[in-house]
C-alpha cells in the first residue's frame, strides 16, 4: 500500500478508536476476562504504531510521544465522560503496545539485514 493510503487508515482509525473509547462499556465483554480493557489498550495501540509507522516519515521518538500524548489524551477525555473513567494502567497498557510495535520492528529489521 501506498503512504496516502496507510494515511488515511490511520485517520479512519484514529476516529474510529476514539468514538470507541468515548462509547459506555456494557454487557459480557467486560467480564471476559480479568484486565480485558488493558488487552484492548494494548492491541489498540500496537496497531495504531504500525499504521503510524507506515504512514509517515517521522522519527521514532517522535511517533511514540505523540502516540503517548493520544493515549493521555483518551484517559483525560473518558475522566470527563460520566460513564467512564481514567486509568493510569489503560495509560500504561497503551505506551506499551506502541513502544511493544517498535521494539519488535526494530529487532525484526535486524534479523532481515543479518540474513541479507
Amino acid at each position: 500500500m501506498t503512504r496516502r493510503v496507510y494515511q488515511g487508515l490511520f485517520l479512519v482509525s484514529l476516529i474510529i478508536c476514539t468514538v470507541l473509547f468515548a462509547k459506555e462499556v456494557k454487557g459480557a465483554a467486560v467480564n471476559l476476562f480479568p484486565h480485558v480493557d488493558k488487552v484492548a489498550h494494548f492491541g489498540i495501540f500496537f496497531i495504531l504504531a504500525f499504521i503510524m509507522d507506515k504512514a509517515f516519515k517521522i522519527p521514532l521518538v517522535a511517533q511514540i510521544v505523540l502516540l503517548c500524548a493520544y493515549g493521555a489524551a483518551i484517559e483525560w477525555m473518558q475522566d470527563m465522560l460520566p460513564y467512564r473513567q481514567a486509568s493510569v494502567g489503560d495509560f500504561i497498557a497503551d505506551a506499551s503496545g506502541a513502544a511493544s510495535y517498535f521494539v519488535l520492528h526494530y529487532l525484526w529489521q535486524k534479523r532481515c539485514q543479518k540474513r541479507a
